[in-house]
């Protein structure tokens, strides 16, 4: 009697309301189902959810990322609408709040912050639009939603280590400097600690270096998202954050360019990251934007129909007087012009034309060297597929 009481009492402390709560939406009150992550792989690396009041959370496991749980919420709640999402403002077009301690594995908020020894710090970071808009994304928020799988309580898999070559440091910097690429993809097949590595040689001030590196990036990330892609997510994530965090330094210097390495090798998987290379294209530097277009173009010239602009929008850039500007936007509409794409418009034509005279060289860079080529050979070549 005296044992089944003690019990009785171990279970009403554990499941009190100071020890486990029920998740439930802060908007509304109602329970909530555990995240979910998506069954295509897309740049929502964190479980997300719903409430049938219409508010949409993602789950940050570690607490310490909630910026990234933001905006996937924001951007799931949108229906994956990059462009729309990044044009609504808080409390005019949606509300957001947070809930902390969540542990996904028994779907309670923890309130102790640990459980059976593990640290509970997750967090439920929810966006709710306003009516307007959530009439139009929900069905599409919803559709998704259907399609997701469980997100597994178990620990992730063991990443495969230790079995064949390894790398060092300078071995590493060896071959890409030599372009010897090789090495690299085997080792990638079972060791991704190669991406930090990679990822370090990208501040360098030597370009073509940096150009060589980004390459090799994209190429390992595309072994290494065959069985852990989230870890080439997360280096999207982090490569994004250093151009916006940076802004004019040199920490991002080769930023971009790995970017379009990496969704050039994998745009199956990772071709949700596009829209952000069109944001740090409309910023007005001089540093950002021929870099933006050359990472275009590096994609286009593998996944022309991934570029959802049309080629009269790059027109605008062509025609700016920087050569690097110049160069690297005709480049990009040379690959966009292939013999599926719609003629270009007389509007196009006349400002390739007109670019024809511009014997202005500048480097591209193809498989571990530089070809130089004049920004009027680009234009006379783009003006040939387009006609």
């Amino acid at each position: 009697m005296l044992i089944n009481e003690r019990k009785d009492n171990l279970i009403n402390e554990l499941t009190s309301s100071d020890r486990w709560v029920k998740p439930a939406c802060p908007f509304c009150g109602l329970p909530i189902a555990r995240p979910t992550e998506q069954s295509l792989r897309r740049p929502l690396e964190m479980p997300v959810g719903s409430c049938n009041c219409g508010a949409v959370y993602a789950y940050d496991a570690t607490g310490h990322n909630l910026g990234s749980a933001f905006s996937e919420a924001l951007v799931f709640a949108c229906n994956m609408d990059w462009d729309l999402a990044w044009n609504l403002l808080p409390g005019e077009d949606y509300c957001e709040d947070l809930l902390e301690k969540y542990d996904i594995q028994s779907h309670y908020i923890i309130p102790a912050g640990s459980y059976e020894g593990r640290r509970i710090s997750g967090a439920l970071y929810f966006i709710r639009m306003h009516n307007d808009i959530q009439e139009v994304v929900w069905p599409g928020v919803q559709e998704k939603l259907a399609k997701a799988r469980s997100k597994t309580v178990s620990q992730p898999a063991a990443v495969r280590q230790n079995k064949g070559l390894r790398l060092n440091k300078q071995e590493i910097a060896a071959l890409v400097e030599n372009y010897q690429l090789e090495p690299l993809l085997e080792t990638a097949t079972h060791d991704n600690t190669i991406i930090s590595c990679l990822q370090r040689m990208l501040y360098t001030g030597d370009e073509l270096l940096r150009l060589k590196t980004a390459d090799a990036l994209g190429r390992v990330c595309a072994a290494i998202a065959k069985y852990n892609p989230a870890l080439v997510s997360r280096l999207l994530q982090r490569l994004f954050t250093s151009i916006t965090d940076a802004g004019y330094g040199t920490s991002n210097w080769g930023a971009i360019d790995a970017i379009g390495e990496v969704i050039a090798n994998s745009p199956d998987e990772f071709s949700g990251y596009l829209p952000f290379l069109f944001k740090i294209l409309e910023i007005d530097d001089s540093n950002f934007r021929p870099t933006a277009l050359r990472a275009l173009g590096v994609i286009a010239r593998v996944r022309p129909d991934l570029i959802t602009k049309t080629i009269s929008y790059f027109v605008k850039f062509a025609c700016l007087d920087d050569p690097q500007t110049r160069g690297n936007a005709v480049w990009l509409i040379k690959h966009l012009a292939t013999p599926n794409s719609r003629p270009g418009s007389t509007e196009t034509r006349a400002a390739l034309k007109a670019i024809r005279g511009d014997q202005r060289l500048i480097n591209i860079y193809e498989k571990g060297v530089f070809e130089q080529s004049s920004i009027g050979q680009l234009a006379t070549q783009a003006l040939a597929r387009l006609e």
